[in-house]
């Protein structure tokens, strides 16, 4: 993400200009500037930002919250708030629109920057896992970046060499890898018996969805394609 574009949703015309001169003074862009909630969710729709700062108490209109509910409807659009308020009250409704960021105010400059600057770093990290992210089907993804299974959200534990298997097949993209080739470079060259690459399937399997490897008499194993 090389120019990040933001919104800024704040009533007070001054505070919401200041603010804009700071995101400009950082290199960032503002695609708009707004003070209520039909206007916020109109340039969402129209200019797609890439972060929204969002004033929880706006004047004659709903509520910073309310706005980030109806923003989270059109795309999931990270949210950093303003507030004069740090209520307990305000911040449970807030954070349960899972905001990627707070500001209370009065905040200095050097405050949002490193409040932008740590958001867009939450962005890029999340965007680098989820790009590493291979499904393989029935729920199931491999991150081959940190080496981790999941299934849907939730982490299954590998041995090193259940990963080593999981990982050759993934990337042999469904063809068939010998049982040969499997046995020499999951145990290096090791002479090991008969049953150990059997074994060591058979474990694999239990913590997948059985079809998801598919064995070829006399020949090796290869991943199923996803449905």
């Amino acid at each position: 993400m090389s120019k990040i574009d933001i919104l800024i949703v704040e009533d007070e015309a001054i505070v919401a200009l200041e603010i804009k001169r700071s995101i400009l003074k950082m290199g960032f862009n503002v695609s708009d500037f707004v003070s209520n909630y039909e206007d916020a969710l109109i340039s969402v729709r129209e200019k797609r930002p890439d972060i929204v700062l969002l004033d929880i108490n706006l004047k004659n209109s709903k509520d910073g919250i309310e706005i980030a509910k109806e923003i989270k409807k059109i795309a999931d659009i990270p949210i950093i708030y303003l507030t004069a308020f740090s209520d307990d009250k305000t911040i449970t409704r807030a954070v349960q629109t899972n905001p990627i960021g707070y500001l209370v105010k009065p905040f200095k400059r050097e405050d949002l920057k490193s409040t932008l600057q740590l958001s867009i770093y939450k962005i890029n990290s999340t965007k680098c896992v989820e790009s590493s992210l291979n499904s393989i089907g029935h729920g199931y993804s491999y991150d081959t970046i940190n080496h981790n299974l999941f299934f849907k959200e939730h982490p299954i534990k590998l041995s090193q060499k259940e990963r080593i298997l999981l990982e050759m097949l993934i990337e042999a993209k469904g063809n068939i890898i010998p049982f040969a080739i499997l046995e020499n470079h999951i145990w290096n060259g090791s002479s090991v018996s008969d049953s150990a690459l059997r074994t060591l399937l058979y474990r694999l399997r239990g913590k997948l969805d059985y079809t998801l490897i598919e064995t070829v008499p006399s020949f090796g194993f290869r991943l199923t394609p996803p449905t």
